[in-house]
């Protein structure tokens, strides 16, 4: 049996994906800046694709900016509010200690550069506390960055709060949605969102693209210049089939959102009850404000890597954390931010289920995991000194 459980890290593409992206590679390859109507047909489409986008989150076609995927976005997103704000003498970002790090580096060398950043806490449940949020904004604060879903823990932050917290102080609202766009309901105007990021690969399009979201008047900072394209805040020839593509997975997605997110989310809750069976294990994040599909535990005494190559030895692909960190040997930011201790950080399991999961591979994860955990003790020095009393059980 092979079950890929890691849909967080990547999603398999679509197939509605992949028959709308050929045609863009076959048959109507022009490119999308020349004057002639093969060019323009690649331009027609580029811009339906643009437009479908929009609708999803309740923007304006214009209001769409594509990229080469969320970390991206996230990069521009971030520097341009900052370059908003040093022009009107306002250096203060308000962040939390969970972002992906394409936030929290992109903050690092903004604080390199005179920035101040604050990194709010987000307490043993893996969320932001809206009061904390509003505590922390001073009179120079100029961005506030917020997650919608966390990439490891999956927990959702209460974005339309954040949103209205910001719109009545005049502050650049951004989050990277690239966990939540095509899985949860999204829209930037009811939930007072001024730039987003996102995806594709994450929703079953193509990998290498994504877009960013910026609400209309607020001006962008390039991060590659060269061309005209993008409305000149993005040089270089689009990436018309992976548009494409990313546009028609989008559509697919969200009109099967309901039906997806309800049955990933009961998959979800039997494997966190089957999971939680283990001794000394601990779900992270909160079981209920959490994507459909996250699943994230963990198990102590044992060590997260052998923990993967023994389940991938069953057919089963997971993961322990973000796949950008997955080479570290350094336990996970976003678990030490919740509480956990370095020891029992490392001993950590990422599940993201996909839309076409079943109960029986659920059950199997469940049973494969018992029985890896039950082995790994089995021979871990540090089991043996906590069940012989030599150290205290933390979980």
């Amino acid at each position: 049996m092979k079950i890929y459980a890691d849909n967080a890290a990547t999603t398999k593409m679509s197939r509605t994906a992949i028959d709308a992206m050929l045609p863009y590679m076959e048959e109507f390859y022009g490119n999308p800046s020349s004057l002639y109507s093969f060019g323009q047909q690649a331009k027609e489409a580029l811009e339906s694709a643009r437009a479908s986008i929009a609708e999803y989150i309740g923007a304006q076609p214009r209001e769409i900016l594509f990229t080469s995927g969320g970390s991206e976005a996230d990069n521009q997103a971030i520097l341009s509010a900052a370059a908003l704000g040093k022009k009107s003498g306002k250096t203060h970002i308000i962040s939390d200690q969970i972002e992906h790090h394409a936030v929290l580096h992109t903050l690092q060398k903004l604080e390199k550069e005179g920035f101040s950043v604050t990194y709010l806490p987000v307490h043993s449940d893996g969320i932001v506390r809206v009061e904390e949020l509003e505590a922390a904004i001073r009179e120079d604060t100029c961005l506030v960055t917020i997650m919608y879903a966390n990439n490891e823990i999956g927990t959702v932050q209460p974005i339309r709060q954040i949103g209205e917290i910001c719109r009545a102080k005049k502050i650049i609202f951004h989050t990277d949605a690239v966990q939540a766009v095509g899985h949860l309901p999204i829209d930037v105007v009811s939930e007072s969102v001024d730039m987003l990021s996102a995806s594709a690969h994450k929703f079953h399009g193509p990998k290498g693209v994504g877009f960013l979201y910026a609400r209309k008047g607020i001006r962008l900072t390039n991060l590659i210049e060269g061309g005209a394209q993008e409305r000149g805040r993005r040089a270089g020839t689009e990436n018309v089939p992976g548009i494409v593509a990313m546009a028609a997975a989008l559509k697919e997605s969200v009109a099967h959102l309901e039906e997806n997110a309800t049955h990933a989310a009961a998959l979800r809750d039997r494997l966190i009850k089957g999971l939680s069976e283990i001794p000394h294990s601990a779900l992270n994040g909160d079981a209920v404000k959490r994507l459909p599909s996250n699943v994230n535990f963990c198990f102590e005494g044992i060590e997260g890597e052998s923990l993967l190559l023994l389940l991938d030895d069953k057919g089963i692909c997971a993961s322990s954390g973000s796949a950008c960190t997955s080479g570290s040997l350094d336990p996970s930011h976003v678990l030490l931010a919740i509480g956990r201790v370095h020891d029992v950080a490392h001993g950590s399991l990422r599940l993201t289920l996909g839309e076409d999961a079943t109960e029986d591979e659920v059950d199997y994860i469940i049973q494969s995991v018992k029985e890896v955990v039950e082995y790994l003790r089995g021979f871990s020095p540090v089991w043996r000194n906590l069940q012989a009393g030599k150290s205290q059980f933390i979980l």
